[in-house]
């Protein structure tokens, strides 16, 4: 069959069916994004024979770029931003040695599984020497919150110089006789000095208004799920206890005639309502002994900044009675909170369980169960034949 000569028309055909089949070989073989370029650059000449739709669908698509799936919670973080829970101004704060490391490291981990580290509130620790490093690095990671180490300064420490000394040693002396803890030690006077007159105005104390007294070797059987700070502020209360009982009297032979004469000279400070009644049984002709156990207190240093804990603690101590005697911080505190606050400001904390030494509190029926409390409900100290309890539930009637 004889082959028909090919016109001009047949071999334009015949050219353009080649080069577009070169082409569709080309983009068969060049790679992803080339191939991707060369495609949208071909969509867009064909744009001459294609519906304009097309080209928007290819525009559309080298503009998109992927998105990230928002996290679940994103939404909550912009719809539902809280203010920082209120806090009190307040510190936790212990008077240590470097030897007393281990019982430290023990109260400081119960506190803060029990309660701080919910709350958060500062650490201020003083020493009347500088803390080791050691101390300091073994307390520091017990804890999130802030933490201070303090100096005590020399004046607020150590005996003064005015104090005669004959006269104190023979006062000591008398003590030790007596077998009295702690009646020879002039460390233990010290510290009952500072306590009761001085720790308040520490330069690490006084940015704040409420503390907590924490004491080396305690134990703190529950759990706190509330901020007893917040409760003395809201509740207009001055100071908080756990555990009362008498001081020993060969300690304290002039404090309570001391008291009498203050009161005398400055009855504008004693408060109408007050708990003369928890510290002494005939309407404060003689002390009959009660005292708030200070190693553990929650109470407001603003009120031993005030006029009133000022002026008696200055009369105090100029008589000399904590070195001639040996006049506990405990019972000073006690005394000026039962005369100078009302009745109603003094709080027992009977939900907070707490043992020192061999004297313990623990809390009571719904209380110790909610508390997950760990104390035998039995080792209470509470009403005691020694527990001065009952002095302070008898101001409620």
């Amino acid at each position: 069959m004889a082959l028909l000569p090919l016109t001009a028309a047949h071999r334009r055909s015949v050219i353009i069916a080649l080069a577009t089949v070169l082409c569709v070989c080309y983009f068969m073989t060049i790679g992803h994004e080339d191939s991707y370029s060369s495609f949208k650059s071909l969509s867009t000449q064909w744009t001459v024979s294609k519906d304009s739709a097309v080209v928007l669908d290819v525009k559309q698509t080298s503009e998109i770029r992927p998105q990230s799936k928002p996290s679940p919670s994103a939404g909550n973080i912009s719809s539902s931003v809280h203010s920082p829970p209120r806090r009190a101004n307040a510190t936790l704060v212990m008077l240590a040695r470097n030897s007393d490391l281990n019982g430290v490291i023990s109260s400081v981990e119960q506190l803060e599984a029990r309660f701080n580290r919910k709350f958060q509130y500062p650490w201020v620790f003083l020493n009347d020497e500088p803390f080791s490093v050691d101390f300091k690095k073994r307390v520091s990671v017990l804890t999130d919150a802030e933490i201070s180490f303090g100096l005590i300064p020399r004046d607020s420490w150590v005996q003064p110089d005015w104090i005669d000394e004959d006269r104190a040693r023979e006062g000591r002396n008398s003590l030790v006789r007596q077998g009295v803890i702690y009646g020879g030690s002039v460390s233990y006077r010290n510290m009952c000095r500072f306590n009761s007159g001085f720790f308040f105005h520490h330069e690490l104390l006084t940015p704040y208004k409420w503390y907590w007294r924490v004491e080396p070797d305690v134990r703190y059987y529950c759990d706190l799920d509330y901020d007893p700070f917040l409760f003395m502020e809201d509740h207009d209360k001055v100071y908080g206890f756990t555990i009362s009982m008498p001081e020993w009297e060969p300690t304290i032979p002039s404090l309570w005639s001391t008291v009498k004469d203050f009161v005398a000279k400055h009855p504008q400070y004693v408060a109408r309502d007050n708990s003369m009644d928890f510290i002494s049984d005939n309407a404060g002709d003689t002390y009959n002994m009660c005292h708030f156990w200070s190693n553990f207190e929650i109470a407001d240093m603003d009120f031993w900044r005030g006029e009133a804990y000022t002026k008696f603690f200055e009369y105090l101590e100029a008589t000399g009675g904590f070195y001639y005697e040996r006049w506990g911080d405990a019972p000073v505190h006690s005394i000026a909170a039962a005369l100078f606050a009302r009745k109603d400001q003094i709080h027992f904390f009977k939900d907070i369980g707490y043992k020192h030494a061999e004297f313990a509190h623990c809390p009571q029926g719904k209380q110790w169960r909610e508390g997950h409390c760990s104390c035998d409900p039995n080792d209470n100290f509470d009403f005691a034949q020694n527990s001065c309890l009952r002095h302070f539930m008898r101001l409620e009637d």
